[in-house]
């Protein structure tokens, strides 16, 4: 079996770092400095020209958006091999994703789209969950070389399926995270330790993914380590919301939180970490979470 991986960011640089421990591996990344480099620091070989994809079983891509795809499909098409599977692991767009395995299609090449998550912390550990949509045989097929950095691999459906469920997943981070982040600039003007409120918080129902990891290790330390960018859950934010509008589904909530991530990015700043949000309400009130309870309100003299 022989594998190339496209697109070595945060997350793709150690998925294909687990490929090449187990399988014949080829590198590709638009700075070509990096795919050196990581061809020096994993068993794996620089693509240096598309054309060595012609014997290529298994093509992933991960990448910004899909336009990014898009622009690659152009470039590959004339050397991918009849029988390859492509496997899209970027935060995509279901309703495109379907025009791109269309025009694999015509080439005998299988597209599913499988996004991932975990994280950073995920990639690294091999421990990423894929939600993967496209046909059942061919999902299975791909099924060996995702395990090489995947603990879980859920099939969701038909091609698009994939993606629709990991922008799904996305809005719900961010409205856990922007829901989290009120809460506690609130308790903040009120002059409440938030590492003891956080610690109830976490034993409580409202308890999630933002309160119990991502506010105290990124938040209230400040650090606010640069994994997903902010601009990139934006993005994930507003496909979520196209997919919910094309199932005729009510959106108010959906529709608000897509509408203050795409402010926060543009005054935040697109590559700020994602949980740099909060850094909005912030502004907006005031007051800046830190750790421990030294919370410090900018409106008071």
């Amino acid at each position: 079996m022989k594998t190339a991986f496209v697109g070595l960011g945060a997350m793709g640089y150690p998925m294909a770092g687990h490929l090449g421990q187990r399988f014949d591996t080829l590198v590709w990344n638009r700075t070509p400095e990096k795919a050196r480099k990581h061809a020096a620091e994993f068993p794996t070989q620089v693509l240096e020209n598309f054309s060595g994809l012609r014997d290529v079983d298994v093509l992933f891509t991960c990448l910004p958006t899909t336009r990014e795809v898009s622009e690659v499909l152009e470039q590959v098409l004339p050397f991918l091999k009849a029988g390859a599977l492509w496997v899209d692991c970027t935060s995509g767009d279901p309703v495109k994703s379907l025009d791109i395995a269309q025009k694999l299609s015509g080439h005998q090449v299988i597209y599913l789209d499988a996004p991932v998550s975990g994280g950073t912390a995920g990639a690294i550990n091999g421990a990423l969950s894929v939600m993967i949509g496209g046909p059942e045989e061919a999902v299975q097929k791909a099924q060996p070389v995702l395990s090489a950095f995947a603990s879980k691999v859920v099939h969701v459906g038909q091609v698009g399926s994939g993606h629709a469920v990991k922008a799904i997943n996305n809005m719900l981070l961010a409205i856990n995270l922007l829901s989290a982040g009120e809460g506690l600039v609130a308790l903040a003007k009120l002059g409440v330790n938030l590492e003891a409120a956080l610690e109830v918080i976490n034993v409580s129902s409202g308890r999630s993914n933002a309160t119990q990891n991502l506010i105290p290790q990124r938040v209230l330390t400040r650090e606010f380590p640069a994994t997903f960018a902010l601009g990139l859950l934006a993005k994930d934010a507003g496909i979520a919301l196209d997919v919910s509008r094309a199932a005729n589904a009510p959106t108010p909530l959906f529709s608000l939180t897509e509408s203050l991530y795409r402010a926060a990015r543009d005054t935040v700043g697109a590559s700020e970490d994602h949980t740099a949000v909060v850094k909005m309400l912030e502004n907006w009130a005031g007051v800046t979470l830190s750790s421990p309870s030294a919370v410090k309100d900018r409106s008071s003299p």
